[in-house]
C-alpha cells in the first residue's frame, strides 16, 4: 500500500497540537496510509535530510522559527505567500525524480475567520486599528489579513525598525485607547514558558479591548489573563490552528 506523509517542521515542537489534529482527522475519515510527524529540526538546513529521509512526505507545516527561512528551499510559491514572505504551508511533489516543494500561506484565512467569528460572538464591529505585537512570520499573515478587512495594523517590538509602529516600552495611555484590538503573534506565553507575556501597559486595557493571542497552548494566556483582569475580552489562536490546517489538507488533496 502506498503510504502518505505529512508533518511539521520547527523547533521545538513540544507545544505544537498539529500531528495530533492530522492523526485524528486522519483516523476518523479512514485514511489509513496516512500519517502526520513532528520534526523538529534545530537549523532550517536540516530540512534536506528530512527530506531525504523521507521519500514518502507529500507536504508539511512550517511553524517557529521557519516560517520565513524556509523561502530560499522552495522551488515555486503562491503569490499570496509571496506577498507577505512567510509561508506555513508546503506542498511535495515529484518533478524529474526530486521533490519540488511549492510554499503556501493558510494561516492568513485561519486568522482572518476566526478572527471574524469571535467578533460575531463578541457582538462587536470591526476595530478601526489593531496592535500586532511581534515582527516574526506569523506577524506578516496577520497584518495581511487585517488590511483585508480594513483595519489598520500597527506593528509593536522590542527593537525600532522600519515597519514597527512603536516599541513595547513606548506604548502609551493614548496608543492602547486608540487600539482597541491587540494581537499577540510572538511565541511568549507558549508552553513550557507559560508566565511570559508581551510586556504592554496592561493598566491601560478595558472592558471595550480584545486580547487575540496566536498562542493555544495554554488555552489561557499570561496575555490573555492579564487582559480579563482589566474587563477585556481573551481569545486564543485554537480554532484559527484549525482552520489553518483544514486549509492546508485543502491545498495538499488540491496540489495531489
Amino acid at each position: 500500500m502506498q503510504q502518505y506523509m505529512y508533518g511539521l517542521i520547527g523547533y521545538p515542537l513540544t507545544h505544537s497540537f498539529s500531528q495530533r489534529y492530522f492523526s485524528e482527522k486522519f483516523e476518523k475519515e479512514g485514511y489509513a496510509d496516512h500519517s502526520y510527524i513532528n520534526f523538529p529540526i534545530r537549523s532550517i538546513d536540516e530540512l534536506e535530510q528530512v527530506l531525504v529521509r523521507n521519500p514518502e512526505l507529500r507536504g508539511f507545516n512550517v511553524t517557529i522559527p521557519y516560517k520565513e527561512q524556509v523561502i530560499p528551499f522552495l522551488d515555486e510559491i503562491d503569490e499570496e505567500a509571496f506577498r507577505i514572505g512567510a509561508v506555513n504551508t508546503v506542498h511535495i511533489s515529484d518533478k524529474g525524480g526530486r521533490p519540488f516543494l511549492k510554499g503556501f500561506n493558510t494561516d492568513i484565512y485561519g486568522f482572518r475567520k476566526s478572527l471574524g467569528d469571535w467578533l460575531v460572538s463578541c457582538n462587536v464591529t470591526l476595530p478601526k486599528k489593531a496592535l500586532v505585537l511581534g515582527t516574526g512570520g506569523a506577524s506578516k499573515a496577520v497584518v495581511f489579513a487585517l488590511n483585508q478587512l480594513n483595519i489598520i495594523p500597527h506593528s509593536v517590538s522590542r527593537n525600532k525598525g522600519d515597519k514597527v509602529y512603536k516599541t513595547y516600552d513606548e506604548l502609551d495611555a493614548s496608543d492602547m485607547a486608540s487600539h482597541l484590538l491587540i494581537i499577540n503573534t510572538s511565541p511568549l506565553g507558549m508552553f513550557p514558558d507559560t508566565a511570559t507575556f508581551p510586556d504592554i501597559p496592561y493598566q491601560f486595557l478595558s472592558k471595550d479591548h480584545l486580547l487575540y493571542d496566536l498562542v493555544y497552548n495554554p488555552v489561557q494566556t499570561s496575555f490573555m489573563r492579564k487582559g480579563e483582569e482589566k474587563g477585556a475580552k481573551g481569545h486564543n489562536g485554537e480554532r484559527m490552528l484549525y482552520f489553518q490546517a483544514e486549509k492546508a489538507w485543502e491545498i495538499w488533496q488540491d496540489q495531489q
